[in-house]
């Protein structure tokens, strides 16, 4: 995409808190700790050489160290993983679309394998808006349904169920999804 839509202008426009300062409620980070109130918007979005991997049932989804991490004030990072390094043979195009302000149109993913399914489980932005080109050969996985470790250890999903982070030890909230996070 070459150009951002008046709408997602003024959608980005509303945001109060863009990684500037922390809010009051915000908790402090001890040594070794990253607040998510330290995080930029619009995003920033940076490569992660950790390693991530997507297990689901007895299948390896994903095993990547090729990571790029969306880094948004409140939100706990969404792991974008190369296409490259997916087995493609479970993911299947899933019906449903959404739109967000700084990626672009999105497209949702479904993970089949026989009867088993896990519907909506996985979202991609294959034309993403200006300043988000790093996410387009990549996808994103929500945690909740799935076994998703980061060098081995276990990531905890972001609350709500909306948003697709990850959250993983280092990190210090609160977090958006959080009961009383809409005006986040």
């Amino acid at each position: 995409m070459s150009e951002i839509p008046a709408w997602a202008q003024e959608a980005r426009d509303q945001w109060r808190w863009r990684g500037q300062a922390r809010p009051p409620f915000a908790v402090v980070p001890g040594p070794g700790q990253v607040s998510v109130w330290d995080f930029p918007r619009p995003p920033r979005l940076v490569h992660d050489a950790r390693e991530v991997v997507v297990h689901w049932g007895g299948r390896d989804v994903v095993r990547t160290r090729g990571a790029v991490l969306a880094l948004e004030t409140a939100h706990p990072p969404t792991w974008y993983l190369p296409w490259a390094d997916v087995d493609r043979r479970w993911l299947l195009p899933a019906p449903g679309s959404s739109y967000c302000e700084w990626k672009g149109p999105a497209r949702y993913w479904r993970l089949v394998d026989g009867t088993e399914h896990l519907d909506g489980v996985a979202w991609s932005y294959p034309n993403p808006l200006p300043g988000s080109e790093a996410v387009a050969d990549c996808v994103a996985f929500y945690a909740a349904p799935l076994h998703c470790t980061v060098d081995g250890l276990r990531v905890q999903p972001q609350p709500g169920g909306f948003y697709g982070g990850w959250i993983t030890p280092e990190l210090v909230g609160p977090f958006k999804g959080d009961a009383g996070s809409a005006g986040w």
